[in-house]
């Protein structure tokens, strides 16, 4: 089962805290690849599990909360300058996705409350 589907099972169930939980927990960390693929069709069918070769990639990878940022650059693709296009977009991926998690994050944090004020409001037993 997907996170999403995840998600929205525990919000069917009344589990809000858990979802909400989920949804923090999944919201924190984006990894973003980018790669050369081969247009040799053998070559992308040794491909294990659709992977790219670590020699002609880019990833990224940024976990919020402990604010570590890992990335990794293949080997073909560091010093040669007709990838210096593939570099930007990259990077450009990069910073949309830190800032599409931190978005992410508010529209949270703003459900939380939202949820918690609602919670709050209905009578007790």
């Amino acid at each position: 089962m997907t996170a999403i589907e995840e998600f929205k099972q525990k919000i069917r169930e009344g589990k809000l805290f858990d979802a909400f939980t989920l949804a923090v927990s999944e919201a924190i960390e984006l990894k973003i690849t980018t790669w050369v693929s081969s247009s040799n069709l053998e070559t992308q069918a040794i491909i294990a599990g659709g992977k790219p070769f670590s020699e002609s990639c880019l990833c990224t990878r940024i976990n919020l909360v402990n604010g570590e940022i890992e990335n990794e650059i293949g080997s073909e693709i560091i010093n040669n300058q007709n990838y210096a296009e593939l570099k930007k977009l990259h990077q450009e991926q990069v910073t949309k996705g830190r800032e599409t998690i931190l978005k992410n994050l508010e529209g949270l944090q703003k459900m939380f409350a939202i949820v918690g004020s609602t919670l709050a409001e209905i009578p007790k037993s």
